[in-house]
């Protein structure tokens, strides 16, 4: 039996560190062909190089497996396009596409600035919009393909300070959901990935407090390497049945999230006043309301 990835090509963008890193590194061991996309800037969006790029593939082909790097950004519609195109000149194909490249700038929402927003918007977002669209015309041509989008709980439960970036990641899964049903058709899927993992992303969590210092040393023990087998195999042939879901990954435990279904409805025959909808409505559907909430804290979620 080949490995599980045996012959595809596949694009990781965001791939120079961390999370990224480890899934191209992950599918290099089975047995595809990657093109490690990276800008090689630090999350503020300083110091652009394609250092990261070139050490990842550097890895990659000393260990016996097939790279080649792209260091052209997602937040640009031609300069996703040319990543995909990357994957053209170098290996023939493209098989899958890993959505991954990010880059935060936090901030609360009475504060955040135009640009903040932006930012973030352009690279999550936008990002993985315009790298899925310039895989899809071959996707298409040759009814076979999958996507795998990072998506965060940020996005998916709430988080304090991250506006920008929990709205471009549920966007992300949103997006993804309207991809695997228009694609369906070509035999293409699309899936998400909420990661939890100890990596530059999570780097700048306060650690002041005891309280800090033990939820950030239990963040610590998710190595970013855990993340990259759902991401492998999402991308496999093995999941050809796997779409449209959105799925954690946390250590050793893989999760399934729920997707927002209507949980209780209350009818009126004559119609609704604002005062009825206060009288009846809301204290009718006031114990199904969901809890407002931050991202899980991992203090508390075991076991990891």
């Amino acid at each position: 039996m080949g490995a599980i990835a045996e012959g595809k090509v596949v694009i990781v963008t965001g791939a120079g560190g961390g999370i990224g890193k480890e899934i191209a590194l992950a599918y290099a061991r089975a047995g595809a062909k990657v093109i490690v996309n990276d800008i090689g800037v630090s999350l503020s969006g300083q110091g652009a190089n394609d250092g990261p790029a070139h050490a990842v593939v550097d890895d990659i082909i000393a260990a016996g497996g097939t790279a080649a790097p792209s260091t052209d950004s997602v937040a640009g519609y031609e300069s996703a396009s040319k990543i995909v195109q990357a994957a053209m000149d170098h290996f023939g194909r493209i098989d899958i596409v890993v959505n991954n490249a990010g880059n935060l700038r936090d901030r609360l929402f009475h504060k955040m600035n135009e640009e903040e927003w932006r930012q973030v918007i352009d690279v999550h977002l936008h990002g993985t919009f315009f790298v899925s669209r310039a895989a899809a015309p071959y996707f298409r041509e040759q009814e076979s393909g999958a996507y795998v989008h990072m998506t965060s709980t940020s996005g998916l439960i709430g988080n304090f300070g991250q506006a920008n970036y929990s709205a471009a990641k549920l966007g992300i899964a949103a997006l993804s959901k309207s991809i695997a049903l228009d694609m369906s058709r070509y035999n293409v899927r699309s899936n998400c990935i909420a990661p939890f993992a100890w990596s530059r992303m999570t780097s700048s969590i306060p650690a002041e407090t005891p309280e800090e210092k033990a939820r950030v040393q239990k963040l610590q023990k998710m190595e970013t390497h855990k993340v990259a087998p759902m991401a492998v195999y999402l991308g496999s042939d093995a999941a050809s049945q796997v779409t449209g879901q959105i799925f954690g990954v946390r250590a050793n435990e893989i999760l399934l999230f729920s997707q927002p279904r209507p949980v209780r409805s209350v009818h009126m025959s004559d119609g609704w006043t604002p005062e009825l909808i206060g009288q009846i409505a809301i204290p009718a559907m006031q114990g199904q309301f969901h809890k407002l909430e931050r991202s899980p804290d991992v203090i508390n979620w075991d076991p990891i």
